[in-house]
C-alpha cells in the first residue's frame, strides 16, 4: 500500500493457551516482524496473557473473522475469571463488525490459492471478548485472525508469509477505502488506515 505517510500497524497475539506453552501464533508474529510488510508500514508487536482482566481492550486453513459479539461469555480463562453479566460493554451493540469485508477479502486471497475461511464466529471466549472490545472502541478499525493450532500451516515457516499476504491485502483495502471517502468529502479519512490486529489459535 502507498499511504504516502509511515503506517503503524499494532498486532497483539496471545500467549500460552492450555496445552500450548508456545503459542504457533506469537512465533508467527516474531518472524512477521523480522519480515515486515513492506515499506512505510512498521510492526508493533505484543503477547498478551488469555485472560479477560489482563488483556487490553483498546487498542488474519486461517480465519477470517467479520464479527465480534457482546454477550455470552461464560467460559472461565486461565485466572478462573468470567466478565460480569458475561458480556463485553454493558449496553453495547450486541454485534460489531470490522469495517475490512473479511468476505470479499477471502474470496480474493482464495482465488490467489491461500488456505483462508470467512467467519462470523469468533468464539465467545478470549478472543471474541478483545475483538469486540476493539471493534469497539476502534470504530471497527480491528481485525482477528485466528490461525491453526496443528498441521502442516502451523509453522512459522508457512505461517509467516501467509500472514504476511493477508495482512497486506488487509491495508490494500483500507487504502481503497480511504481513497473512495476522498471522493465524498474535502477532509481527508486517514484514520480508516489505522489498524488493530489480532491473531489467536483456530
Amino acid at each position: 500500500p502507498h499511504f504516502g505517510h509511515t503506517l503503524v500497524v499494532p498486532f497483539h497475539w496471545f500467549g500460552p493457551f492450555r496445552e500450548y506453552l508456545v503459542n504457533p501464533s506469537w512465533q508467527a508474529a516474531q518472524g512477521l516482524e523480522k519480515v515486515g510488510l513492506g515499506e512505510n508500514i512498521n510492526i508493533y508487536i505484543k503477547e498478551v496473557p488469555v485472560s479477560y482482566i489482563k488483556s487490553p481492550q483498546v487498542i488474519v486453513g486461517i480465519s477470517l473473522e467479520q464479527t465480534g459479539k457482546n454477550h455470552g461469555y461464560r467460559d472461565r480463562e486461565v485466572c478462573a475469571f468470567c466478565p460480569v453479566n458475561h458480556c463485553c460493554i454493558e449496553g453495547g451493540s450486541d454485534r460489531l463488525d470490522s469495517i475490512i469485508d473479511m468476505r470479499s477479502l477471502s474470496k480474493d486471497l482464495k482465488q490467489m490459492g491461500l488456505e483462508v475461511i470467512y467467519s462470523r464466529d469468533t468464539g465467545r471466549y478470549l478472543c471474541d471478548f478483545v475483538y469486540y472490545c476493539s471493534l469497539h472502541h476502534g470504530h471497527g478499525r480491528a481485525a482477528f485472525i485466528h490461525v491453526p493450532a496443528s498441521g502442516s500451516l502451523a509453522t512459522p515457516e508457512r505461517l509467516v508469509p501467509l500472514l504476511q499476504t493477508v495482512i497486506q491485502a488487509m491495508l490494500n483495502q483500507l487504502e481503497a477505502l480511504q481513497t473512495c471517502l476522498k471522493n465524498y468529502t474535502d477532509k481527508p479519512q486517514a484514520h480508516y488506515c489505522d489498524l488493530i490486529a489480532w491473531m489467536h489459535l483456530l
